[in-house]
């Protein structure tokens, strides 16, 4: 009889692990990111608009030469404009952003003498900045417009149609709004720390006219007597919405003219505008990204040798 001796068969080597991807980490993961993308929101989206705001003032500073022939026939028609005002008069009603003319020259559309040219003056071909607006004790540094719609009080300040041109002058009031509370930029939201005796500043075209703060107070939307023009007085009068969130009144930060304009003053409205610092949001959004790509990777690879092994040995 023959024995046939059979060599024994060894056992596959093991299929080494392999790293798996956990959907449940990868859930985990981005609604992590989501969260953090929105606490950053706000933070980021100042910043960007801070910087566009920053080249916008830097642009309209550096073509601010007072002497300029442009630029002296634009102040010159915000004189005229100021003066035509203050003799003609305008009303502007509750709750209403848009004023109504009185005089005589409301009656042809203000066409005639260009009184209500509003648009047409300081106007410059390079930008539609009317000029700009500095609040040392706040920092707060940032462009003027035409106009107080949603779009322009979004991009910057407002000027509210009707009322003086920020140019100065003996009987005037011009009155500038802002936003405040926006998640997106700043604005006006710090107008209730200025006080008493601070300072504002208006550079327009070239032409820089300081305010001591002589005056702030909290009034209804209908209280638009306290817009009024004083005769013989130059004042400047800041408007925001308050409380925040609710905007059921106004806060009115009221400024009279000093004069000479103070030579830190002067200096300060020709220099461009801070940057903003740096980026701080987009450490900590960087950080969330590592932190979620590093939390899918460690949830998603393979076990150790060792306890693969004590997993066998415990089903056995």
């Amino acid at each position: 009889m023959t024995t046939t001796l059979t060599a024994p068969t060894s056992e596959p080597p093991p299929t080494p692990p392999k790293w798996r991807l956990s959907v449940p980490a990868v859930i985990i993961a981005v609604l992590g990111l989501v969260g953090t993308c929105v606490w950053t929101y706000p933070m980021m989206a100042a910043w960007l608009t801070q910087i566009d705001q920053s080249k916008v003032v830097e642009n309209a500073t550096t073509t601010n030469d007072p002497d300029a022939p442009r630029n002296a026939e634009q102040l010159k028609l915000a004189e005229d404009y100021n003066a035509k005002l203050e003799a003609g008069g305008a009303s502007l009603d509750a709750n209403e952003r848009l004023p109504q003319f009185e005089g005589p020259a409301a009656d042809d559309g203000g066409k005639t003498d260009g009184r209500f040219d509003y648009d047409n003056i300081l106007t410059s071909p390079t930008t539609d900045v009317m000029s700009r607006i500095q609040i040392p004790k706040i920092d707060l540094d940032l462009p003027i417009y035409h106009g107080t719609s949603d779009e322009t009080l979004l991009r910057g300040i407002g000027h509210l149609e009707g009322t003086a041109l920020p140019v100065g002058g003996d009987g005037n009031n011009t009155v500038i709004t802002g936003h405040r509370g926006l998640a997106e930029a700043e604005m006006f939201t710090k107008l209730d720390q200025i006080d008493k005796g601070d300072y504002f500043t208006f550079n327009t075209f070239g032409r820089v006219i300081t305010y001591r703060v002589a005056e702030t107070k909290i009034v209804d939307p209908d209280q638009t007597e306290t817009l009024d023009a004083v005769r013989g007085k130059d004042l400047a009068t800041l408007v925001t919405c308050t409380p925040l969130g609710i905007n059921t009144q106004r806060i009115l930060v009221i400024g009279e003219r000093v004069e000479p304009t103070p030579p830190e003053a002067l200096k300060d409205a020709q220099e461009p505008p801070d940057i903003p610092g740096f980026p701080w949001w987009a450490v900590i959004v960087g950080g969330a990204v590592v932190a979620a790509g590093g939390y899918v990777w460690f949830t998603g690879r393979p076990a150790k040798p060792h306890n693969r092994m004590n997993q066998k040995r415990d089903s056995a």
